[in-house]
């Protein structure tokens, strides 16, 4: 084995290959879905587990994709603004499509079941849809045009956000599927 005699140079070489040992066992994380981005296509189960949704099958039409939780105090307040929200846009046009994560079905069940709303919602109780999406708040939005591409996202919800929802969603209904500007990023 070769002995260093220059520190500087066998502290650079130490650093370097700690650095890489580092790097090598770091966990890969996803990265966050982001407006301009496609979104990630997938297929789920619906909470009653009768219907499989492909979010391909929405295409050409605009979807908001959103992802709730019961526990999620945000998101009870989102949801029945989102349903009045979606009764005003063409059915033809515009599909609201709401993801749970909860750990145990039966919770959302029963929040629905008191709840009800009139889009409907995926089961995804090991949460595999929102590592896919690289989500970090719940709830979190997408706003996704007839081609497939996130226009927007929101995270979080206060009931305050609706009349900026709903414009946000008339601009993407208007444009069609042009490329997201700068400004589409909340």
């Amino acid at each position: 084995m070769r002995k260093f005699t220059d520190p500087v140079r066998a502290s650079a070489i130490a650093l370097a290959v700690s650095a890489t040992f580092v790097l090598a066992l770091a966990p890969a994380r996803a990265l966050a879905v982001d407006a301009g981005q496609p979104v990630p296509s997938f297929a789920a189960r619906s909470l009653d587990g009768d219907t499989t949704f492909n979010l391909s099958a929405y295409r050409g039409k605009v979807v908001y994709l959103d992802f709730w939780a019961s526990w999620c105090g945000p998101c009870q307040t989102a949801m029945p603004l989102i349903d009045q929200l979606a009764k005003e846009f063409p059915a033809d046009q515009f599909q609201v499509l709401a993801v749970n994560v909860d750990d145990k079905p039966e919770k959302a069940k029963a929040f629905l079941a008191a709840h009800k709303v009139s889009y409907p919602s995926i089961s995804d109780p090991e949460g595999n849809l929102p590592k896919s999406f690289g989500l970090k708040t719940m709830p979190t939005s997408y706003l996704i045009d007839r081609a497939g591409v996130v226009r927007y996202v929101h995270p979080g919800f206060r009931a305050s956000d609706i009349d900026g929802l709903r414009a946000k969603i008339r601009e993407v209904l208007n444009q069609g599927s042009l490329p997201a500007s700068p400004e589409a990023k909340r």
